[in-house]
């Protein structure tokens, strides 16, 4: 598989289809999905992120904007994904928001003691979730000022 997507503004690393459909849904809204991939295990975010396996010929200096992760995920959980883009110089300064149903104390302190950006419990109810997703959107992309 190749792929050559620039200028990927979102990369959304959600296993879940129903979440991840509610979130792009949510995004394409308020107009803030057409740079968005969505991919569905850790495993393929990480080949994805350094370009390797089936992205070698996608440009590693192609970051995302943000990067929207799910923790309990196939393969290779949220926590290890987001280990690995701080360990890496060429990733270590992209925004991580880490987005998940877990309320447990000690995941939220482990993603920050990893280095996340920012701990976002999805909303029960449609309305609910995608009012968050959509203020999350227009932070990380319109607001928020990150290194080049």
């Amino acid at each position: 598989m190749s792929i050559t997507i620039h200028n990927i503004e979102i990369l959304l690393i959600e296993d879940n289809p129903d979440d991840a459909g509610l979130v792009i849904r949510a995004l394409k809204k308020s107009n803030l999905a057409n740079n968005l991939v969505h991919l569905s295990d850790g495993a393929e975010a990480l080949d994805f992120i350094f370009a390797k396996g089936p992205y070698a010929d996608r440009n590693v200096e192609d970051r995302p904007n943000v990067i929207l992760l799910d923790i309990k995920m196939p393969k290779v959980d949220g926590f290890q994904v987001l280990r690995t883009i701080r360990e890496d110089d060429r990733t270590k300064s992209i925004p991580v928001v880490m987005m998940t149903s877990s309320r447990e104390e000690q995941d939220i302190v482990e993603s920050y003691k990893l280095g996340v950006n920012s701990y976002v419990v999805k909303p029960v109810g449609f309305e609910n979730f995608a009012k968050a997703v959509s203020d999350l959107g227009l932070y990380w992309l319109l607001v928020n000022q990150a290194p080049q």
